[in-house]
């Protein structure tokens, strides 16, 4: 079982392309985000050559769980804007149409070929993630989870890395615990105690990932350690430092934040885990070039070599069909 699956956080890489891409269409209007996204994709594949593709979603209403948690989650984020080179050229409303047009085309594409799209309702794409990334009969295959966002890095093991491409780096587990000082079992738990401004999610005031690994070195071992274990050892130490009379008193926050960033145990229905399971184990083997192409051309994405993602498409019917 030494097949290589690449696991993408879709919302994340769309908007990558998004913002980044400036493509336009033969008609002049914006597709940078289907288009980038379908690059990066074919990019991708050329790099890691996957026996097995997953393409993860947020479901509608995803993060309705952790709201309940802490309503602020997820609060205030700047809204997204195209590409800097192509701005002015939509009015407001045009663009939020043409962003939710390519995002839908988006996935039309990926139906066409033989990859798991997976959005499951009130689930975000972290967990779905997360699943993938733990299913027991995966243990002994290499999975590569493309994301820029931290909160992956808990799912580092011996069998799984992050591929972070914006910022052009590779972690697996000895790279996380050697640049952060803090194992991947434990890093949910420090991630809860810093907080994630990303996310709006306060953290303990005065605390942060450096100070932590400085201050609490045991959260390098591969131990799971929780809560608990850093109020005790707080209590235990005789210091005039803030930092631990702070995590002290901040214990209901960081307990309220683990809730909210582990993704250890995902937070999905035993119904959400089996679609998750069928969509892994049941693999749609149909791979639609003509109507790709069809489809390219109806949305005048113009000439470009697509040769590595139609071969990467018929590997992995060849390994899983």
């Amino acid at each position: 079982m030494n097949k290589r699956i690449l696991i993408i956080d879709a919302l994340n890489m769309y908007f990558r392309a998004y913002i980044v891409d400036p493509s336009l269409s033969t008609n002049g209007d914006p597709i940078g985000g289907v288009k980038g996204f379908l690059k990066i994709l074919q990019k991708l594949m050329r790099e890691t050559k996957p026996d097995h593709v997953v393409i993860a979603w947020d479901g509608q209403g995803g993060s309705t769980r952790k709201k309940s948690l802490n309503k602020g989650y997820k609060e205030g984020r700047k809204p997204l804007r195209l590409n800097r080179g192509i701005q002015g050229l939509l009015s407001d409303n045009e663009e939020l149409e043409n962003k939710i047009w390519q995002q839908t085309r988006l996935v039309e594409y990926i139906n066409m070929m033989p990859i798991s799209q997976i959005m499951i309702p009130e689930v975000e794409a972290d967990d779905v993630i997360a699943q993938v990334a733990q299913l027991p009969y995966l243990k002994e295959a290499q999975k590569v989870i493309v994301s820029s966002d931290k909160d992956f890095f808990q799912l580092c093991s011996d069998s799984t890395i992050i591929l972070r491409p914006i910022q052009k780096e590779v972690l697996n587990q000895r790279k996380i615990v050697d640049k952060f000082g803090v194992h991947p079992n434990n890093f949910a738990l420090a991630r809860a105690m810093a907080g994630d401004k990303s996310d709006n999610l306060p953290g303990v005031p005065g605390v942060g990932l450096k100070s932590l690994a400085k201050r609490f070195p045991f959260l390098a071992e591969e131990e799971f350690y929780n809560t608990d274990d850093v109020v005790s050892e707080c209590k235990d130490i005789d210091s005039d430092l803030k930092i631990y009379q702070n995590i002290i008193e901040n214990e209901k926050l960081i307990k309220q934040n683990y809730k909210i960033m582990q993704l250890y145990a995902p937070s999905i229905s035993i119904q959400g885990k089996q679609k998750i399971f069928n969509a892994m184990t049941s693999l749609d083997c149909s791979f639609n070039k003509t109507e790709i192409i069809k489809m390219m051309n109806d949305d005048g994405f113009g000439a470009y070599d697509w040769s590595t993602l139609w071969q990467t498409c018929q590997h992995i019917i060849f390994e899983n069909c």
